[in-house]
């Protein structure tokens, strides 16, 4: 059965996208079967991993407000181990009409229910914002990443995700789990981002990841080419920081197969 990870942070610009295509990559090249769920209803991760969103026939909008079955729906790429539950635009109403459901907080848990045993990790990448999609998102999950970008206001908005994860635990998912913080788009040239990772690790300790992810030129420009870093240019630095948290995650995980 999957560990389903979300990646969230309500602040935009932060790394999310970036790190849930890039971890999952990196996982699903050490030959483990991962699942990335889009749940932004921009589907950067969707467009990031090849797939023209203007093409997709359904999504994970479909499975929420149709109740579609996810296995119709999911989509292999071109990392092998890699698959895809693909997000569209229409995701943007979704948490409208879903104010009414039963169970409404619960309704990405129950698509991803039916479809964990295929895979070792399910990761989420979670649209920028505390509404109803990611409270969805965090119920589903046993653990979250949190990345923080290493720059100035870096710290500001983590109080009400950490209440909201808070929130969940204790209404929703009482297993859920911080997975670590993840310091993102630093540039060791900059006062303020060594700073930020100072600060960071002082505030959190023990919770943030050691691996800690660079500014980088191939990193920013892969998804223009629908790619993953690692296809895009597999010896960049940007490729092997994700190739080495993922060997973190695994390490924290008490999974040595790498």
């Amino acid at each position: 059965m999957a560990k389903v990870v979300a990646i969230a942070n309500q602040k935009g610009g932060v790394g999310k996208t970036t790190t849930a295509i890039n971890l999952s990559t990196s996982l699903a090249v050490l030959e483990y079967k991962v699942l990335l769920v889009d749940a932004d209803p921009q589907a950067n991760a969707t467009s990031g991993v090849g797939y023209d969103t203007k093409s997709i026939n359904a999504s994970i909008y479909e499975c929420l407000i149709d109740e579609l079955d996810p296995l119709k729906v999911i989509m292999s790429t071109s990392i092998k181990n890699l698959q895809l539950l693909p997000s569209h635009i229409d995701l943007v109403g979704a948490e409208i009409e879903m104010l009414n459901s039963p169970n409404r907080e619960k309704k990405i848990k129950f698509i991803i229910d039916k479809v964990k045993d295929n895979y070792d990790f399910v990761f989420i990448d979670c649209s920028p914002s505390l509404g109803l999609i990611t409270v969805n998102a965090l119920t589903a999950s046993d653990s979250v990443i949190i990345p923080v970008q290493c720059e100035y206001f870096a710290l500001e908005g983590l109080g009400k995700l950490l209440n909201t994860i808070k929130i969940i635990q204790s209404r929703l998912n009482p297993s859920l789990e911080i997975e670590g913080f993840l310091l993102t788009m630093h540039d060791s040239r900059l006062n303020l981002s060594n700073q930020v990772v100072h600060e960071v690790r002082k505030h959190f300790a023990g919770m943030v990841f050691n691996t800690i992810i660079p500014r980088n030129v191939r990193l920013s420009e892969a998804p223009s080419f629908g790619k993953p870093v690692i296809l895009h240019d597999a010896n960049c630095t940007g490729a092997l920081a994700y190739l080495n948290l993922a060997r973190e995650f695994l390490h924290k995980n008490k999974l040595v197969r790498t």
